[in-house]
């Protein structure tokens, strides 16, 4: 009876169980929680290498520059894959996760920073008051002010539509269309910062950070354009 269970267990032999892959969701939760750490850090880290005695000064200087980093991630997947001879899908959860957290913190930016001129007075940074109306601001604070809204508007829209759920339903070319307006949201960020570099004369450190962050960005667009024609 001995010799027949020994034979057995050398026939078949115990297989080591593998251990079980995390789940989808739990994953996906690690993910965030890494992501949220690291753009943390770096606010933490923007906040202190920014020289102002304005602390709201500073952490809109702060979130802006960690925001536009993230969102130069999240666009530069595609672009990264097309220069190596490869095609990157659709919509991946890594770059999604990316895109998710460049937003929230592009949205903080967008509430703090209308609180660093005139007190809080949201309407006054796209409208002059007169003595009879509100009129819109056509200087340079303006133009800075229009530029950021319309380019958070478009990310906004981005946002709403990384899902698995809004693929499905837009479908992959209308889909595609609206992320097509990442380009107009990269360029309208542009035009956004730079016209607050020459409103507040910012040191030249900030405008060199800012300008290699943008032409990054266009650059890997530019060139995923140009890999993707041949």
């Amino acid at each position: 009876m001995v010799a027949q269970q020994l034979h057995v267990s050398k026939d078949h032999p115990s297989k080591p169980r593998r251990p079980a892959r995390p789940s989808y969701a739990w994953r996906r939760a690690q993910r965030h929680v890494v992501l949220a750490v690291a753009s943390l850090v770096a606010l933490v880290a923007a906040y202190t290498i920014v020289s102002s005695d304005n602390r709201v000064f500073r952490v809109s200087m702060a979130t802006a520059y960690v925001a536009l980093a993230l969102i130069a991630i999240t666009f530069s997947f595609g672009p990264i894959a097309a220069l190596r001879g490869r095609r990157y899908p659709v919509s991946t959860d890594l770059r999604r996760d990316f895109g998710i957290w460049g937003g929230i913190v592009a949205l903080a930016h967008v509430i703090v920073g209308l609180q660093v001129h005139l007190r809080g007075r949201i309407v006054e940074y796209f409208a002059s008051r007169t003595d009879h109306a509100l009129l819109p601001r056509f200087d340079l604070f303006g133009f800075a002010n229009y530029t950021g809204l319309l380019a958070m508007v478009i990310l906004a829209l981005m946002l709403a539509t990384s899902s698995d759920l809004a693929l499905r339903q837009l479908g992959t070319g209308q889909w595609r269309r609206v992320h097509s307006f990442a380009s107009l949201a990269i360029a309208l960020t542009a035009a956004h910062g730079y016209a607050y570099q020459v409103l507040e004369t910012r040191a030249v450190i900030y405008t060199t950070v800012f300008t290699v962050l943008v032409t990054a960005v266009l650059w890997l667009r530019y060139a995923r354009t140009r890999e993707s024609a041949r």
